[in-house]
């Protein structure tokens, strides 16, 4: 596959694909930092934004990239983070962020440059809360790599995020992702690649696997070719999301393996990896909050790729209501049944740790799910129960109750005749 590199100088056009990771940069930023902005003792908050591919700033007709995305929204939020504490009575906080932008094309990041420095006068002029470092290079991102993360490490910083936005599948290396998560302890990354990229390069590396994973599409190694008529089809979309996290899921312990949506064709993926149970949770609600940017493939409830295909069971999730009345049913079976797989009770932390690299459920439709359920209670650390879905806290204990309506795990076998 040829790869054209963006005409920034002239007007790179916005494509579809990129409007949808924009829309979902932009909330989940906003979304970022009020989370990590809670508490009520807290006065500073420090971060740092890697855009390994930045681009040129702005698209044809001035629609910004995502750097510039990353510096407005981080302006937005903290301008709101800090109105809430204030109405609360808490005082500010401050946000430290070191911004790295990245691209092979030294005209590239001229020109983004420019593009910047208007922004960066707005902020310091009109937002003292933000303080915002830059730094910029021109290779290409794994010869880069190891100098971003003697900044980083300079910097001590341990919230990272990098927005990974290739073409193709071959710029990044696998075990340059699992490098970044594991070298800090509040890394994220979004990751952007083509789907047959990824396909070709299993093709050439892991044929025996790749042959299996395709194989109840009807398709054999040598008809990897007939994969572009089949794009379209809601089965190709399971199979990838199969692929996708057989290849990735040993990165991060949070890994979303979901497509940008485009039924004329799912080719674009859009992978949000994490370290912690929370920020997948936040990427979940974000998705539900802009339905229809992504895609998934098979059930929605708890382990959403364990359908079997030969038996129709997968459905389309583009996390709109239709999706979220699918995701409780489910749930409502699911969830009771991973609780008495534990025994009969298992701390909130716990669970959310467990369900949420396995669902693309919303967190109030888990929480419903539970508290609606029959065989299910939530029992407070002091010995309440829980009455209302949005009280639920990560130190409250879900427990099956001693009446329950579904069948048992396993018989007792002291009653066996």
């Amino acid at each position: 596959m040829v790869e054209k590199p963006y005409p920034w100088a002239v007007g790179a056009p916005l494509e579809d694909h990129s409007k949808s990771k924009h829309s979902i940069l932009r909330k989940y930023v906003s979304d970022y930092l009020t989370v990590r902005c809670k508490l009520p003792q807290q006065e500073k908050f420090r971060l740092a934004i890697v855009d390994g591919f930045a681009g040129g700033g702005r698209y044809k007709h001035g629609a910004p990239g995502s750097p510039l995305i990353f510096i407005e929204e981080l302006k937005s939020a903290v301008e709101a983070v800090n109105s809430h504490r204030v109405a609360q009575g808490l005082g500010t906080v401050e946000v430290e962020c070191l911004l790295i932008f990245n691209d092979a094309g030294p005209g590239v990041i001229e020109l983004l440059k420019s593009h910047v420095a208007p922004l960066r006068a707005e902020v310091m002029e009109t937002c003292p809360r933000l303080h915002l470092r830059f730094e910029y290079m021109t290779e290409f991102f794994e010869k880069a790599y190891p100098k971003i993360k003697l900044l980083l490490e300079a910097g001590r910083y341990r919230n990272v995020l990098f927005n990974l936005d290739q073409c193709g599948h071959s710029h990044v290396k696998r075990s340059t992702i699992l490098d970044i998560m594991r070298s800090y302890p509040s890394a994220e990354i979004f990751y952007t690649f083509m789907i047959g990229s990824l396909i070709a390069f299993l093709r050439k590396n892991q044929p025996e696997r790749l042959s299996a994973q395709l194989g109840y599409l009807g398709l054999s190694i040598q008809d990897v070719q007939r994969l572009d008529s089949l794009m379209g089809h809601q089965q190709w979309l399971g199979a990838a999301e199969r692929i996708v996290f057989d290849a990735f899921h040993v990165c991060a312990p949070y890994v979303s393996p979901f497509s940008i949506n485009n039924p004329n064709g799912w080719r674009y993926w859009f992978i949000h990896f994490a370290n912690a149970y929370r920020a997948r949770q936040v990427y979940n609600n974000v998705l539900h909050d802009n339905a229809h940017l992504q895609a998934h493939f098979g059930r929605s409830g708890l382990n959403m790729l364990s359908y079997d295909p030969r038996h129709d069971e997968g459905a389309l999730y583009l996390f709109d209501q239709s999706g979220r009345n699918s995701a409780r049913s489910q749930l409502s079976d699911d969830i009771p049944r991973l609780i008495s797989e534990s025994g009969d009770a298992v701390l909130v932390s716990d669970f959310y740790g467990d369900i949420y690299n396995v669902t693309p459920a919303h967190t109030d439709d888990i929480h419903t799910a539970i508290i609606e359920n029959p065989d299910l209670e939530v029992i407070t650390p002091s010995g309440g129960e829980r009455r209302k879905a949005n009280t639920i806290g990560i130190s409250d204990v879900i427990k099956l109750k001693r009446q329950r309506s579904f069948f048992p795990m396993f018989f007792d076998a002291s009653k066996k005749g």
